[in-house]
C-alpha cells in the first residue's frame, strides 16, 4: 500500500542514501554536513557486504544496513549513489511511497518523464508530479555550466570538446587502478599515460560516455538539435575533469562580454591569463572553473575556453545536495 505523496519536505526531513559508503556517497555525507542540510534522521544503505558499518554525517554515526525497497518506506528524500540496476528497481518503488528521490546513475537521464536538473540551469525542471529527479553525468556538468552562460548571451550554433578525465570518475576502483591496482577497470593501464576511453564504444565509434555527454547537454540546455561533437579521454588525474571546448555561438561575442556572461553567472569562477585553474587546484571545490577564453582565430563566432571541475562533488554529489536544498526551499 502506497502512502499519499508529499508535496514538499518537511523541514527536517528523513534522508536515505543508497551507495552511502561508496565514493560519491561518502562525499554526499560530507557534503550534507558542509551545507549543513538539515536532517531529521539518516538512514544510509549499502551493499550486504557493507552492512554493519557506520558512517559520520550531522555529528552522529549512523549503521549502514542492506538496502531493500521496505527499508526505503517513510524516507522523506532518497539519493541513490549507486548502481544503475539499484536505481533502476529501487527508485521508482521508492518515488512511489511519496519520497523524493534525486538519483546520480545514468539510469533515468534521458528519460522524458524525468527532469535531468544542474540547479543553477534548470531548476524550473522540478515540479510535484517529477518525485524522481536525475542528476547529470560528472563530465557533463561542468561542461554545461560553462555553456549556459553563453547561450544566454549569443545563443550556440556547435560545440567541440574534448575532456581529460579523473581516474575517480570510475569510482573508487578506479582510484584503487590508477595507485598501481591490478587492471580491471580501464582498457589500458592509466598510471603514466591518456587513454582515449571511458566506458564502451558503441557501432559507431563513439563511447558510451560521448553519448552522455551530447544527449544530456541537449536536455539540460533544451536544445535537442544542437551539434556537439566530442571525445572523452580519461588521464592520470585522482580528482578533476578538464575540458577544452571550442564553442561557435548564433552571434558574435566579444571575448570581453563573453568573460562577464561567465563571472556573471552563479557557480562559476573566471581567471585571466595564466590564472587558469587545474584538477589540482580545483579538488574539495563546487565551482565550475573556467579560464583561457579566447577568439578563434579562424572564425568570428568562435571561442575557445577551458574548463575544469571536482567530478566527485559539484560533478556528482554537491549537485545532489543542490537538488534537495530546491525541495526543501519550496
Amino acid at each position: 500500500m502506497t502512502s499519499s505523496p508529499r508535496l514538499q519536505l518537511p523541514a527536517a526531513p528523513i534522508v536515505a542514501v543508497v551507495g552511502a559508503t561508496g565514493l560519491v556517497g561518502e562525499t554526499l555525507l560530507r557534503v550534507l554536513d558542509e551545507r549543513r542540510f538539515p536532517i531529521g534522521a539518516l538512514r544510509p544503505f549499502g551493499s550486504a557486504r557493507s552492512a554493519g558499518n557506520r558512517v559520520t554525517c550531522g555529528g552522529r554515526t549512523w549503521p549502514v544496513a542492506e538496502v531493500t525497497a521496505d527499508a526505503l518506506r517513510g524516507a522523506d528524500l532518497v539519493f541513490f549513489a549507486a548502481t544503475g540496476e539499484l536505481s533502476r528497481t529501487l527508485a521508482p518503488a521508492a518515488a512511489a511511497t511519496g519520497a523524493f528521490v534525486i538519483d546520480k546513475s545514468s539510469t533515468w537521464r534521458l528519460d522524458p518523464l524525468v527532469p535531468l536538473v544542474v540547479p543553477e540551469i534548470n531548476a524550473a525542471a522540478i515540479h510535484d508530479e517529477r518525485r524522481l529527479i536525475a542528476c547529470p553525468n560528472c563530465t557533463t556538468i561542468g561542461l554545461v555550466m560553462a555553456l549556459e552562460p553563453l547561450r544566454r548571451a549569443a545563443g550556440l550554433a556547435h560545440v567541440a570538446v574534448t575532456t581529460l578525465q579523473a581516474a575517480s570518475g570510475a569510482g573508487r576502483d578506479g582510484l584503487d587502478e590508477l595507485a598501481g591496482g591490478p587492471p580491471k577497470v580501464f582498457p589500458r593501464t592509466l598510471a603514466g599515460n591518456t587513454v582515449p576511453q571511458c566506458e564502451r564504444f558503441g557501432p559507431d565509434g563513439y563511447t558510451s560516455e560521448e553519448r552522455k555527454l551530447l544527449d544530456e547537454s541537449r536536455k539540460i540546455l533544451d536544445l535537442p538539435a544542437l551539434p556537439v561533437t566530442m571525445t572523452c579521454v580519461r588521464v592520470p588525474v585522482p580528482i578533476g575533469h578538464a575540458a577544452t571546448v571550442l564553442v561557435e555561438t548564433e552571434w558574435p561575442l566579444a571575448v570581453t562580454d563573453a568573460i562577464a556572461a561567465l563571472r556573471a553567472f552563479p557557480g562559476i569562477v573566471v581567471a585571466d591569463g595564466d590564472g587558469y585553474a587545474t584538477p589540482v587546484e580545483v579538488a574539495g571545490r563546487d565551482e565550475v572553473f573556467v579560464g583561457r577564453v579566447r577568439q578563434d582565430p579562424t572564425h568570428p563566432r568562435r571561442l575557445w575556453l577551458w574548463c575544469v571541475v571536482d567530478n566527485v562533488r559539484k560533478g556528482a554529489a554537491t549537485n545532489a545536495v543542490q537538488i534537495a536544498e530546491l525541495l526543501l526551499r519550496r
